[in-house]
């Protein structure tokens, strides 16, 4: 054969089958831009703060994942519908070897427009991702953004090497079957689907696994830990119940004869086994990919938007400085030191609370409270603190007198709920259990428990641990000076104390923005991608069910249903199987709500109704777009039936 008939041949398939290969080399555009624009930025040299790199390297892992995941997807999926013409190419002579170097020009065109419309549009979109990015981080426009020459190589060779798997992928699917396959390639799985009861016992018992999961976790960081097992319990509950599931539901309302042979049941029943038989999988990815958008956008757009009450939470007064060997002299150089560079920029000290304190890890079971040397995530840790009366009485202005062996005990989330504790060998009696502490305010953000103990003398906490010294308080004055004053107090006490912690709102507000601002931005864009893997499903999904229904509408009418019975049942049929996968997105997302709050409190965010409104604001607007796509791809759909 000519050489030139095989690029003939090529384009002239690309042009015929224009409805699938086109949205399929769109969203390779796309795909390819937004791998670029994120690979560049985490690569580049604007982009200083580590934590934020970080963030966007993890990103562009996620990109190559779904890269893999979703072009073989939607490659199989127009491999499948192309069977049938292939087919008719090879019983016409057309041999195997002469087909796969037509289907490796097509594979040329596709990668070549794919690979270089997405770097143009990526170099094109890269400077405005890159502006959004230091926008939402509230930094100037003083960094530099430029062409990324090493993010352009592994892009080209990340997705050749993609397309040249695809290709392979395809010309596999070609030499393992007959011609006469072939041709009905696109017809297969017509068979009524057996009822595969044990896939469904497994996608029950995964499901529930994860929903209790989600449900009864209690601690923070356990809630962080399990919440991936959770993820992939859910996961492989969704794919074997849409799969298998869906279709033994429909069997079973088969059995039910007063039920289905209702003409109004009758022949929504019976397509409906087809139907899901040939798009569970399909549904399967749609509601995973939805759960994945609405979780990740609510979560990161209330972080965002709850940004200030994080800092509040997280710093419940603006300067915090722990010296860890409390004695006079170093209590009085910290209080100078904080004195002096305080008048000397005019700043105002107010809410001051010095204390000293000891500390530990420890797990409290049953009434004994034991020591530990780290945290491990279970519901008995606690962080403890103990003061003395002395000092409860001076901080909280309070008047308490203990007996040598009561003591009083407060949590700054939950209760502790003990009458007697044994501490170190030693039998307390709980005096009380405080309900609030003015220095200490409720908090649910905390990783872990928090138990604070209020004992009569100081030997009692000596026996235990060795005393710690805080000084907490707020400041007054102009944002400039409290910044340089914070900023100098930063570098001497290090100085002198390099043992000693100091957190400060005002020096952690940039690093909280680099944080939560690179997960806004993340959450966005992978969340913008998401959706278009799930309106490019959709619509595969609605162009391989308009050719099956149109030879199912042919059937129908030549046994004597009208064609407004025929239209009437179809839809039905087509509007329970779109929007199933939205509802059982809503109800995952609805399930994990608990378990995410718990994670949002490891990050400090504590405001639940934030959260509820944002969630529910996302869901909202996510079904608006999902019914917007539902009607664009519905027409097409029509237009192939009819």
């Amino acid at each position: 054969m000519n050489n030139f008939i095989y690029e003939k041949l090529a384009v002239t398939n690309l042009k015929n089958n224009r409805k699938t290969y086109v949205p399929y080399i769109f969203t390779g555009v796309l795909t390819v831009m937004m791998f670029y624009i994120i690979d560049a930025l985490s690569k580049g040299e604007g982009i200083t703060q580590n934590t934020l790199k970080i963030c966007l390297q993890y990103a562009t892992g996620v990109i190559i994942v779904f890269a893999v995941i979703f072009l073989f997807y939607t490659n199989s999926f127009l491999i499948k519908r192309r069977k049938k013409e292939i087919g008719v190419y090879n019983i016409l002579g057309m041999g195997k070897r002469h087909i796969a170097r037509m289907m490796a020009v097509e594979t040329i065109l596709t990668a070549g427009i794919s690979i270089l419309g997405g770097l143009v549009f990526g170099i094109i979109f890269g400077k405005l991702m890159y502006l959004l990015l230091l926008k939402i981080l509230h930094n100037s426009v003083d960094m530099q953004f430029s062409v990324n020459g090493t993010a352009i190589v592994q892009t080209v060779i990340l997705f050749a090497g993609i397309f040249l798997l695809t290709y392979l992928y395809n010309i596999l699917q070609i030499q393992l079957v007959n011609p006469v396959e072939l041709l009905h390639g696109g017809n297969q799985g017509e068979k009524e689907p057996k009822s595969r009861w044990l896939l469904v016992i497994v996608g029950v018992a995964a499901l529930g696994n994860g929903y209790w999961i989600a449900l009864t976790t209690e601690a923070p960081l356990e809630a962080l830990l399990k919440f991936f097992v959770a993820v992939v319990c859910v996961i492989i509950g969704t794919y074997a119940l849409f799969i298998a599931g869906s279709i033994v539901v429909l069997k079973i309302l088969r059995k039910n004869k007063a039920y289905y042979y209702n003409p109004k049941h009758f022949t929504s029943v019976s397509g409906m086994i087809y139907r899901m038989k040939q798009n569970g999988a399909g549904l399967a990815n749609i509601c995973v990919l939805s759960t994945m958008v609405l979780v990740m956008v609510s979560t990161t757009v209330s972080l965002y938007a709850g940004m200030e009450d994080i800092l509040d939470s997280r710093f419940p007064r603006d300067v915090s400085i722990v010296c860890n060997e409390a004695d006079t002299n170093n209590e009085e150089t910290l209080q100078r030191l904080i004195k002096e560079q305080c008048e000397k920029a005019g700043v105002k000290i107010t809410d001051r609370v010095r204390y000293r304190y000891g500390s530990m890890n420890a797990v409290l079971k049953g009434n004994n409270l034991e020591k530990v040397e780290q945290y491990y995530p279970d519901n008995h840790f606690y962080y403890v603190e103990m003061i003395t009366q002395e000092e409860y009485n001076r901080i909280e202005k309070q008047n308490v007198s203990l007996k040598e062996q009561e003591i009083l005990t407060y949590t700054t989330n939950g209760k502790c709920g003990k009458k007697q504790i044994n501490i170190a060998g030693q039998n307390y009696q709980v005096k009380k259990e405080l309900s609030e502490m003015t220095s200490q305010p409720k908090s649910t953000a905390e990783m872990y428990k928090t138990l604070y103990i209020v004992f009569a003398n100081a030997e009692q906490i000596e026996r235990i641990e060795s005393f710690s010294y805080a000084d907490k308080f707020n400041l007054k004055g102009d944002d400039g000076k409290q910044k340089e004053t914070l900023e100098q107090i930063q570098n001497e006490f290090y100085e002198k104390f390099p043992d000693g912690t100091m957190e400060s709102r005002m020096l952690s507000r940039s690093s909280f923005y680099e944080l939560y601002g690179g997960l806004f931005f993340i959450g966005i864009y992978l969340g913008s991608m998401f959706i278009m893997a799930t309106v490019l499903i959709i619509y595969y999904k609605q162009i391989s069910e308009g050719y099956d229904d149109r030879e199912r509408y042919q059937i129908m009418q030549k046994v004597g249903m009208s064609k407004k019975e025929v239209k009437r049942s179809i839809r039905s049929q087509v509007l329970s199987v779109f929007f199933l996968p939205l509802v059982v997105a809503a109800i995952h997302v609805a399930v994990a709500f608990k378990v995410m709050t718990k994670i949002l409190g490891v990050l400090n965010l504590t405001n639940v109704s934030l959260f509820a409104v944002c969630t529910i604001i996302t869901i909202a607007v996510f079904a608006v777009f999902y019914i917007i796509v539902y009607s664009i791809t519905a027409k097409e759909y029509y237009r192939i039936v009819n």
